[in-house]
């Protein structure tokens, strides 16, 4: 597994459902020899689609970790999945990767998921390339897609590549190659060969006018990155095709241009230039900056790991698979080496972890190896209390990276075990698929009984309903889901809570003073004080009466759901003496939670989601007005083609079952994409189910 670290690439093929990013990684496992037998999404025989449930529906569920050399590099490529549901996935392969491949539908531009994919690995500052696929589809359009990427993703495109010809075979002038604006070459791919074969001709006569349009163009989008570059252009000198990829590589590792490639992957064509791509403009782990931390044991102090093999040992857990024979626990390592049967330390927990083996990952498949190094990615048997965020580092050298942020459960569903020993069992299943999967939630509700399991939507939560009942053979009552509503204030307030019984013949007397301001920042309720004492029973006291109203904020407020979009603050009050003990304090700060609440006036809050459909033309009416119907507002419409992409927002309770109405509604030919955007006020009939 020994390596130079500028040979290594860390990737992420990443995109909206459906554009292509399994076939991708399929050719270019198979050009690049690491598998010998050429997937299909359809037939369900694809090397990272390997979960049964991912073979069955043909989308990616569970990002998978493969590994192949190609030319001078090794990559490790991590195939992530394009439905929002499974977004946290996303989130965590970016949040550990060197550079990304993003991959568009070239008939449907840029879609929804492309944009929230497109903001992760923004927010990462990862530096990624364009693949814009599919050109042998009718109503393909690179350059519209192109244009689009510039406007929606607020990106700097550089086309590096361009199609010649557009669209199928039965088309005037069908795709059928992808002309190479660095070395004016057009690549050919023999069907015979599979794509195997790729043959450089000369560029076709009738193109070579818009070739060099499109060469102009590429090189004047160089010109600020390159004043050598700039004088050979202005001299009309020749351009060396070194000198232009040294350019290209220095931009997009500084993110301030994105390579745009493009090709068919279904057809094989233009999958060898785009793993050259990779090799020549996305970085290594050598070309990242040092990653950045907190020293545990001095507080906010910053502690910095530069990826060398010299450097202590740091690395960071982004996923856990469940094993009968342990949990493995993807790691991507930073800095330093890392052995089998080493001892690490988790400074976030404060424990010491064992790495007791360590094992190289090809999506189902594995293979022991007894040390990794800075820039692997590593699966890890041997930890037992880390989960997905933890750093995991030289107890000698410590630092604590930052963790991954999930975003918060939008829809929820009750299961039952039908007897006493299914309910242990379900306790500990549910328990382990909650350390793999950090947007999934369960507990048990104490009044009913029922065990309410959240997620980020219906398919996240039918996904997880299959597992348990065929990956572990559960017997349970599954319920309808349901959405997760929350509560938050119409106003600010103040009130003072009281505690004032007769038990045993003793008084117990305790009073809070609370202060309630509504908030915007769709986050869940902070609660907080600034009071404070030099005096220790004082100080016991504050934190008696502050740890009671965090518990009452996140078991609900006067409605019963969470308090959302809000701060508490404990406000500083006179203690009576001598101070109360915890009882009353937890009953006074719990009157004070009620009695502000119910001065300041609660508003339900329901999630809104972000709808995006794309239908044709024929359908818009049906689509347009269904969507009405469902109570969602309809922000933009826009024209691509033969098609119209309908932009709205609307509440996750009214859209239940929406795939198979718009699939109803368009005769199959209508598609649409659905993500958390907000918690909006629920209307009055939804609050009175409340009451």
């Amino acid at each position: 597994m020994t390596r130079t670290l500028e040979s290594l690439r860390n990737i992420g093929i990443i995109a909206h459902i459906d554009a292509g990013k399994t076939t991708v990684t399929e050719r270019m496992l198979y050009y690049t020899k690491a598998s010998h037998k050429m997937g299909d999404v359809d037939k369900g025989t694809t090397v990272t689609d390997f979960d049964p449930e991912e073979q069955q529906r043909g989308i990616t569920i569970y990002s998978a970790c493969v590994s192949f050399r190609w030319k001078d590099v090794n990559v490790n490529l991590i195939d992530t999945p394009g439905h929002v549901d499974f977004t946290a996935e996303v989130e965590r392969s970016l949040r550990v990767l060197d550079g990304g491949v993003v991959v568009f539908s070239a008939r449907e531009g840029v879609e929804a998921q492309s944009e929230t994919v497109w903001r992760q690995a923004d927010k990462y500052g990862v530096p990624r390339l364009a693949f814009i696929n599919k050109m042998d589809r009718e109503g393909a359009d690179f350059s519209g897609t192109l244009d689009e990427i510039r406007k929606r993703l607020g990106a700097n495109p550089v086309a590096i590549q361009i199609p010649c010809g557009v669209g199928p075979p039965h088309v005037a002038n069908p795709f059928r190659g992808v002309i190479d604006l660095i070395e004016m070459r057009l690549l050919r791919f023999t069907p015979e060969s599979q794509g195997s074969e790729v043959i450089a001709d000369d560029i076709p006569p009738e193109m070579h006018d818009e070739a060099e349009l499109w060469r102009e163009q590429m090189l004047g989008q160089l010109f600020d990155y390159s004043n050598e570059l700039a004088e050979l252009v202005l001299e009309e000198s020749p351009v060396p095709t070194e000198l232009i990829r040294r350019v290209l590589r220095e931009a997009t590792v500084q993110r301030m241009i994105v390579p745009v490639m493009c090709g068919s992957a279904l057809d094989h064509i233009g999958i060898q230039p785009l793993l050259d791509g990779v090799m020549y403009y996305l970085p290594s782990p050598a070309d990242m900056p040092p990653v950045e931390g907190l020293d545990p044991r001095k507080t906010e102090t910053k502690a910095v790991r530069k990826p060398n093999v010299d450097e202590p040992f740091s690395g960071l857990v982004f996923k856990i698979l469940a094993d009968k024979h342990g949990d493995l626990y993807y790691v991507r390592i930073y800095s330093g080496r890392l052995k089998a049967n080493s001892r690490v330390f988790n400074p976030g927990k404060d424990k010491k972890e064992n790495a007791a083996q360590l094992w190289h990952i090809q999506a189902d498949r594995r293979e022991q190896v007894p040390l990794a190094e800075a820039g692997d990615i590593v699966g890890v048997i041997g930890p037992r209390i880390s989960v997905t965020g933890d750093t995991l580092c030289d107890s000698a050298e410590p630092i604590l990276l930052e963790s991954i942020q999930f975003p918060e459960t939008v829809i929820s569903m009750a299961i039952e075990p039908e007897t006493s020993l299914e309910r242990k069992k379900l306790g500990e299943v549910l328990e382990m698929m909650k350390r793999q999967d950090p947007t999934f939630r369960a507990h048990e509700n104490e009044e009913t009984g029922q065990t309410i399991i959240s997620g980020m939507g219906e398919l996240h939560l039918e996904v997880i309903k299959h597992r348990l009942l065929r990956d572990f053979n559960l017997d349970v009552r599954v319920h309808q889901p349901r959405v997760s509503y929350k509560e938050t204030v119409s106003a600010s307030a103040e009130a003072v809570g009281k505690c004032n019984r007769q038990i045993g013949g003793a008084t117990l007397f305790a009073e809070a003073k609370v202060r309630v301001t509504p908030r915007d920042d769709n986050k869940p309720a902070h609660v907080f004080t600034n009071w404070f004492s030099e005096a220790a029973p004082a100080r016991n006291a504050i934190a008696t009466l502050l740890s009671s109203l965090k518990e009452h904020a996140e078991g609900g407020g006067l409605l019963g759901c969470p308090l959302w979009n809000c701060s508490i603050e404990l406000l500083e009050y006179p203690l009576p003496e001598p101070i109360p003990t915890e009882v009353p304090l937890r009953i006074a700060a719990a009157d004070a939670f009620n009695r502000v609440l119910e001065a300041a006036g609660v508003v339900l809050l329901e999630p809104i989601m972000a709808v995006e459909v794309t239908t044709p033309d024929d359908h818009l009416g049906d689509v347009i007005n269904d969507l009405q119907q469902r109570r969602a507002i309809i922000t933009s419409t826009q024209n691509r083609g033969v098609i119209t992409v309908v932009d709205a927002e609307a509440p996750l309770a009214a859209m239940f079952g929406y795939s198979m109405a718009v699939r109803s509604l368009s005769q199959g030919r209508a598609s649409f994409s659905m993500e958390p955007l907000k918690y909006g006020p629920a209307p009055a009939e939804v609050r009175e189910g409340f009451l």
